[in-house]
């Protein structure tokens, strides 16, 4: 089977950091044919830093036919117009979250994608983290027994820069965005698609961008909380109470490829911290994404969980405002 052929629309820090490197060390089933900036000197930039093209200009990127799929760490705000000229232009997409600014946006993406028969993926790489695998293990195996309650948490101190464009509400900024969506994930991605929101709270700046908050929701015998924020003491956790025990995952959502984490399984007078490899689940997500683009992988799963992401974060903003 041929390796698809995969290029970078655009130079941000997740792509140099991780996603790039992590392609990289693919090389089996990834070739990395291109990196595109609209300035000529990131592009030249970032070309020979990954030794593949520097393309100037996203059209440029989308008109070559010898790249077949995107990875795109834009903005939130920019990725409407570039996720639809991607999948008009017949290129799989792989992009940062939160994939659309709404649900009505995302829905159109998703048809489209359908439409053509492509790959559309949202990129909540935690979940490809071999830790939630044992968890999910100890669920099935009835250690916790039923479950009860579910509670995620994730938020970080201040950025820097306060010019950051989290911080900015017109591209696709806010914890809304950001650290709410990996929360609503997690649960989710736990419990499979089955939450309904009841009540939220979000807290937004002057600017009208969402600083934090949180939420309340329900599967039918199962409460989930959920809380996120921007400018909060850290957090990147879950923890799962069940009739039996309970699970603390303590490093949920952003592991180093090279940080072992750690699990606390606990019984009534037990009490058991259980280690996991380091593991880079940036390599586990390009690998569902490779797997999506070679039809190995399940395409419609895909489209149901953008669109129940899209939906559900719409949701907690509105509950927000009604509040």
């Amino acid at each position: 089977m041929e390796r698809p052929k995969i290029g970078v629309m655009g130079c941000a820090n997740i792509a140099q950091r991780l996603m790039i490197p992590a392609i990289q060390t693919m090389k089996e089933q990834w070739e990395l044919v291109g990196i595109a900036s609209r300035t000529k000197e990131k592009a030249d930039s970032f070309a020979q830093m990954f030794e593949c093209e520097g393309i100037v200009g996203y059209n440029s990127l989308l008109a070559r036919k010898d790249i077949n799929a995107i990875y795109m760490p834009l903005p939130t705000g920019l990725h409407k117009e570039w996720i639809i000229k991607a999948l008009q232009a017949g290129k799989h997409v792989y992009a940062e979250k939160s994939i659309a600014m709404n649900a009505n946006d995302a829905q159109e993406m998703v048809d489209l994608a359908k439409e053509k028969g492509l790959a559309l993926m949202e990129g909540y790489m935690f979940q490809y983290h071999q830790q939630h695998q044992k968890v999910k293990d100890l669920i099935a195996k009835g250690e916790i027994g039923e479950i009860r309650n579910i509670r995620a948490s994730f938020g970080f101190p201040p950025f820097p820069d306060s010019n950051n464009f989290r911080y900015d509400n017109m591209i696709g900024g806010g914890a809304l965005k950001d650290a709410a969506g990996y929360v609503w994930r997690a649960i989710n991605f736990i419990c499979g698609n089955y939450f309904e929101l009841k009540a939220a709270n979000v807290h937004y700046d002057k600017n009208g961008t969402s600083i934090y908050g949180s939420a309340f929701a329900t599967n039918k015998d199962i409460s989930a909380e959920i809380s996120f924020g921007f400018d909060n003491y850290y957090q990147c956790n879950y923890e799962i109470w069940g009739s039996k025990g309970k699970i603390t995952c303590l490093r949920a959502y952003t592991p180093k490829p090279n940080e072992a984490t750690k699990i606390i399984f606990e019984q009534q007078g037990v009490y058991k911290e259980i280690t996991c490899e380091p593991y880079n689940h940036f390599v586990g997500t390009m690998n569902e994404f490779y797997c999506l683009c070679t039809n190995q992988g399940d395409k419609q799963k895909h489209y149901d969980d953008i669109m129940f992401q899209a939906k559900g974060l719409d949701e907690i903003e509105m509950l927000s405002r009604l509040g």
